[in-house]
């Protein structure tokens, strides 16, 4: 690719300029939490006018959300060199492996002058599929953990925060996280008070840190070589907080209650039964130190009959009462989390 449309449009006043490269089936939540942050930070009064902040959507012709919604380009492909950065923004599309050649060489030239590249939700897949991950961290969500280590193994991929900035990559999780990496950008380039000012438009709390964790509740199933037992795996994270029953989750995973029982047994030490308790339970420690949802609420939300079932199942687990446990937790999340 030789021919880029004359300039990106930015002014003397913009202090931080950014790109998209939407792809098909892209995840609306992460892009609009992107690029609505930076647009409350570049006007005043919630105006959209690019004074301090600018960007362009591009593209050869319009793409189709996961949710349905059509987007259309702003602009056609300009040079790279003209923004700070260049954000790709997957979603749902992430096992097709194919990608346009006019998507990869354009990835290349802005590496190629020195632009960074930021992988919004799965766009990181596909900066990946380009060959431009190597030797970079990657921050992928939970729901594609797996597949994401199993097309790119030798990428050392993290599931355990919202987003990694490795200076020429800076790569998210996604959905809500993808706000909190674009005020990162914009506290950066515009300062503190411009993240305020989106912050306020936006009413967030304030802007989490990279290495704030996303919801822990899954296990590390590299080396877990049956199907039916990461099928299983998979079927339950989806289902957490309605969990199915077993002789059902076992029938879609492919197998009968006692194969699936054996299969568990032999590849993970434990029954699918235990395995998925654990999970809910794990679920239920994130969220009590991580919300400020009650107890009762919290039993609910991983899956459990009432609070009382939920304390006993946790305290066999953890051997303390999820109160202490939060307690415990909400102070060593702050002092590692520092305002």
């Amino acid at each position: 690719m030789n021919s880029f449309a004359n300039s990106s449009g930015r002014t003397p006043r913009q202090k931080l300029r950014v790109g998209f490269l939407l792809l098909e089936s892209f995840t609306l939540n992460a892009f609009s939490g992107f690029i609505e942050a930076v647009r409350l930070s570049a006007d005043v009064g919630g105006r959209s006018r690019q004074i301090e902040c600018g960007w362009e959507i591009m593209g050869p012709s319009s793409v189709t959300a996961s949710c349905g919604l059509v987007t259309r380009p702003s602009s056609p492909l300009v040079d790279p060199a003209g923004f700070d950065y260049i954000a790709v923004c997957g979603g749902n599309g992430y096992l097709n492996r194919d990608q346009p050649k006019w998507f990869d060489d354009y990835l290349h030239r802005a590496d190629g002058a020195g632009v960074p590249l930021v992988g919004l939700c799965t766009g990181t897949f596909n900066i990946a599929r380009a060959g431009l991950m190597d030797g970079y961290v990657a921050c992928v969500h939970w729901n594609v953990f797996e597949a994401f280590r199993a097309e790119f193994p030798t990428i050392d991929a993290l599931p355990d925060r919202i987003f990694v900035d490795a200076g020429r990559r800076i790569t998210c999780a996604g959905s809500a996280g993808a706000s909190d990496l674009a005020l990162h950008l914009i506290s950066r380039h515009c300062g503190h008070d411009k993240a305020q000012q989106s912050i306020r438009h936006m009413m967030l709390p304030d802007i989490r840190p990279a290495t704030y964790p996303q919801a822990h509740f899954y296990n590390d199933l590299h080396g877990v070589a049956d199907d039916r037992v990461r099928r299983a795996a998979h079927l339950m994270e989806q289902t957490l907080n309605d969990p199915l029953p077993m002789a059902d989750l076992a029938q879609r995973a492919g197998a009968s209650l006692r194969q699936l029982e054996r299969a568990f047994i032999a590849q993970l030490g434990q029954t699918p039964t235990t395995y998925f308790r654990n999970m809910r339970l794990r679920y239920g420690a994130w969220l009590l130190t991580h919300s400020r949802l009650s107890i009762t609420q919290i039993a609910s939300d991983a899956g459990f009959a009432d609070s009382a079932h939920f304390s006993r199942a946790f305290k066999g687990l953890y051997r303390k009462t999820p109160s202490a446990h939060r307690r415990e937790g909400t102070v060593a999340f702050a002092e590692n989390h520092p305002a």
